[in-house]
């Protein structure tokens, strides 16, 4: 019921980033429940049926992604003095943060229910019921059990996953000098074991290509042989990046500020040294997706290969949800350093210096991570012309 209250006198930028967390999450829904209907539809390819569900694993992940980030940025889940004294410690805060996940995921699994009966043309008297009968094996009863089961996937892994990144944990503070400031953070690690698991996935994409014949990847409106290897092969290269991005940018921040910089290139470095840890991960994870769509894109290029439109929901859906945690992120950055610009505002920073910092870091992650996304998509798709 808290929940509830707080959603309803939340901030507008707040309420639309739940309604987009509960459409990611009916669009998700009404992807799983395709793939219920098509294994109803036919009984006897069950291997095409579950390829189709775990087609559907990718959207899941980069919906829970979304909805984790929008959980962390939420105002009205962060410690504020007086709440302890009302039973409204860190902890109570994480629990109430995922329940606010858990409403915004159940409202997009009955949006998702709901339409999905409509176009099967279960719900009558509404415009353009049953305009996918056939698609949705609208001949084949619907167990009410396993589509219930199927939509309770997105908001249970949503809210167990908010609650786990929200938990309190305890504070080990850095010792510092003894009448002095506290040293700078360390660099991010990660990158040893990002670049591992990205060449870990590169090299069972390479096999799952050529170890297979006909064709190597084929999308849920086409079943065809065996993508298995390359699925896992992208899951391990999407895992990769997003754990060598904050690296990354901690390097990017290092490279603004080589070679005698100035004031504007040394304010910008810091700043994005700064964020690495904060917005690393959700740039690796649009560096995986990138690279997967050019992949795709160039795999699919070269003939007739139409795209099916649950696989255009799908990957809208995996773009949509990825672009706007890596947006969540940064203005959750933003907002972390309202601090620090206000004190570089009265010491007489210029509001146009602070533009050009800003511009600087965004260039200098394109500069740095554009090549290393088209490479890595290169790297995945060579194999798969074969």
């Amino acid at each position: 019921m808290l929940a509830l209250r707080l959603a309803r006198g939340a901030h507008p930028l707040i309420l639309a980033r739940r309604l987009m967390v509960a459409a990611a999450s009916a669009g998700v829904g009404f992807l799983l429940l395709s793939a219920l209907t098509y294994a109803l539809a036919h009984p006897g390819e069950s291997s095409a049926s579950l390829l189709r569900l775990s087609w559907c694993l990718i959207p899941l992940a980069a919906t829970v992604h979304f909805a984790v980030a929008v959980a962390r940025t939420d105002p009205s889940t962060r410690p504020r003095s007086g709440l302890s004294a009302v039973g409204l410690g860190p902890g109570r805060l994480a629990l109430l943060a995922a329940s606010s996940t858990a409403v915004s995921g159940t409202l997009g699994s009955m949006v998702a229910l709901l339409f999905f009966l409509h176009l099967r043309g279960d719900l009558a008297g509404l415009p353009f019921d049953g305009a996918a009968a056939e698609l949705l094996a609208a001949d084949e009863p619907l167990p009410l059990a396993a589509a219930l089961t199927l939509l309770a996937l997105v908001p249970l892994a949503a809210t167990v996953a908010a609650a786990l990144t929200l938990r309190p944990r305890p504070v080990e503070p850095e010792p510092a000098a003894p009448g002095g400031p506290a040293g700078p953070r360390r660099a991010p690690g990660g990158l040893p074991w990002g670049c591992a698991l990205t060449a870990a996935g590169l090299a069972v994409g390479t096999y799952a290509g050529r170890s297979h014949a006909g064709d190597p990847l084929p999308l849920p409106g086409e079943i065809d042989g065996n993508p298995v290897g390359v699925l896992v092969g992208w899951a391990l290269t999407a895992v990769g990046l997003a754990i060598a991005g904050p690296a990354l940018t901690h390097f990017c921040g290092r490279l603004l500020q080589m070679f005698r910089p100035g004031a504007l290139r040394l304010l910008a470095g810091r700043i994005l040294m700064e964020e690495s840890r904060r917005i690393g991960r959700p740039l690796g994870v649009v560096c995986a997706v990138a690279s997967a769509l050019i992949a795709a894109w160039t795999l699919y290029d070269e003939g007739p290969r139409p795209f099916g439109p649950l696989t255009g929901l799908g990957a809208s859906l995996v773009v949509a949800c990825t672009t706007a945690t890596l947006l969540t992120s940064a203005l959750e950055a933003r907002a972390a350093r309202a601090a620090t610009v206000q004190d570089l505002r009265r010491l007489g920073a210029s509001a146009g210096t602070l533009r050009s910092a800003a511009a600087l870091r965004a260039g200098v992650l394109l500069l740095v991570l554009t090549p290393l996304t088209w490479g890595v998509a290169t790297l995945a798709a060579v194999p798969l012309k074969g």
